[in-house]
Parts: structure tokens; C-alpha cells; sequence
């Protein structure tokens, strides 16, 4: 199963390798389209999966702030979604 994460036309994310968690699909990093992630300040904490970074997305010539998430850290717990990327926002994520 291959997903798709899409925003504002542009294809952001390609996978056949999506770890779901919590209904959201984690993608690895290295099938993130080069360019359209933008380092944020914000952090958020989840109990059980640890600190989350963001990313806004630049795409199709706008920006969708704080659209992109990864845990840099996770907790053990949540081990299997380390080096990936999940999206929300608007980011339509599909399977192909």
C-alpha cells in the first residue's frame, strides 16, 4: 500500500513504508519531498510518545504553519515512528 500526503498541489510525501499511529500515518523522512518542509519553534508534549517538533510546509507558493510533525526523541513506546514525519491541516493523505 502506497500513501500519498498532498498539499495545495504540490506532492509532499511518497511511501509504501507508513507506520499509523493514533490514525495518522508516519512517513520516513527520507520520502519527504526535499524543500517543502520549514524548521518551527513549536513543540508540543504527548504522554506517552514524548516531545513533537514541527515543520509548516511550503508548497504550491504559500505556507501552512506548524502542517508537519516528528518526534526527534520518542519514547520507547512510540520507538517505531522515530525519523518519521506525520501531517494535518488540510495535508490530504491517500492511498495509491
Amino acid at each position: 500500500m502506497t500513501m500519498t500526503a498532498r498539499w495545495n498541489g504540490e506532492t509532499l510525501a511518497r511511501s509504501d513504508d507508513t507506520v499509523v499511529v493514533e490514525g495518522n500515518h508516519y512517513f520516513p523522512a527520507g520520502d519527504v519531498a526535499r524543500g517543502v518542509l520549514v524548521p518551527s519553534e513549536t513543540t508540543s508534549h504527548c504522554p506517552w510518545k514524548g516531545t513533537a517538533n514541527y515543520y509548516s510546509i511550503n508548497a504550491g507558493g504559500e505556507m501552512n504553519t506548524d502542517a508537519a510533525w516528528y518526534y526527534p526523541e520518542p519514547k520507547e513506546a512510540a520507538a517505531d515512528i522515530r525519523d518519521r514525519i506525520a501531517f494535518w491541516k488540510g495535508v490530504e493523505v491517500v492511498e495509491e
